[in-house]
């Protein structure tokens, strides 16, 4: 075999390997967020047997502050969580507010769903139906308090436990979860979000502008959302900031610290490749006044 032909050999052999990797993201990317028509209704405390039509983050806020908290067979923790953030919300009684608790197709009597669409679909619904002027994604593993609520910045304020890192929540945290926390971290600075120590925190504080500059441009709806959030955020220039947030683990997680770490890193390189592919467009307006 001469040069010539051991030359368009690697060319062919290459070419397809680059056919083989487009045709496994195209496998791999999730279908496009969509609503049915059963999820655009809710149902409140007070007459839960009604469906009522759910509003639009496109309309103007009425409300100072929604809270969103995706919930996946809470029955056990979620009384506890909803207990202590009403007696924080109670201390400001002009503030006017609203829980969301979005059922995630939990099987235990939460409520009752057609489809379990991920932590990022859940949220993603919640987001794009709230009412606040300030919408906070709340999650039930971590959080002591939702205090930092009195942030009011102007795009996105992010709950940070990096001030925990040698302290003895972290510390006692086992080898591997230690590991694959500083793993994902360095993964997450090579993708373009090193800018923000913890994005994988509980607590999310979005104003109305920045929610519906951001949320209606999702498409994943797994735990890497956060990521493709700040990803978005950094594009649009919707400014971030980090506030330190008490946390402490509680018991009843879902969240399987070596095989969701897998399935992070795996929706991470679909997430960045169909960015840089130009099949996930991230947009270029700037964010706009709400």
């Amino acid at each position: 075999m001469d040069q010539a032909q051991i030359f368009y050999a690697v060319i062919i052999a290459f070419s397809a390997g680059l056919a083989l990797a487009y045709l496994a993201l195209v496998a791999s990317t999730p279908p496009p967020l969509q609503e049915l028509p059963s999820e655009n209704n809710y149902r409140a405390p007070k007459d839960p047997n009604t469906s009522r039509p759910l509003p639009s983050i496109q309309d103007a806020a009425s409300l100072d502050l929604s809270i969103i908290i995706p919930a996946y067979n809470e029955t056990q923790r979620l009384p506890s969580m909803l207990s202590s953030t009403l007696e924080h919300l109670s201390s400001f009684p002009k503030r006017s507010f609203e829980i969301l608790i979005i059922d995630d197709g939990s099987s235990d009597g939460t409520a009752s769903l057609e489809l379990n669409r991920g932590k990022g679909g859940a949220v993603r619904h919640g987001m794009l139906h709230a009412r606040g002027r300030r919408l906070l994604m709340l999650l039930l593993d971590a959080l002591d308090s939702i205090a930092p609520t009195e942030s009011d910045a102007a795009g996105i304020a992010i709950g940070s436990r990096a001030h925990l890192v040698k302290t003895e929540a972290v510390v006692k945290r086992s080898f591997i979860r230690n590991f694959l926390m500083y793993g994902l971290h360095t993964v997450l600075r090579i993708a373009g979000v090193g800018h923000v120590r913890d994005t994988q925190c509980g607590f999310k504080l979005f104003s109305r502008a920045a929610a519906r500059a951001l949320f209606p441009r999702q498409h994943l709806a797994t735990w890497i959302f956060d990521v493709e959030i700040l990803l978005l955020a950094k594009t649009l220039s919707i400014p971030v900031v980090e506030v330190p947030v008490t946390w402490n683990e509680v018991a009843g997680s879902k969240l399987s610290v070596v095989q969701d770490s897998l399935r992070m890193l795996r929706d991470l390189l679909v997430l960045r490749a169909n960015q840089l592919l130009g099949r996930w467009t991230m947009g270029e307006e700037k964010l706009k006044a709400d």
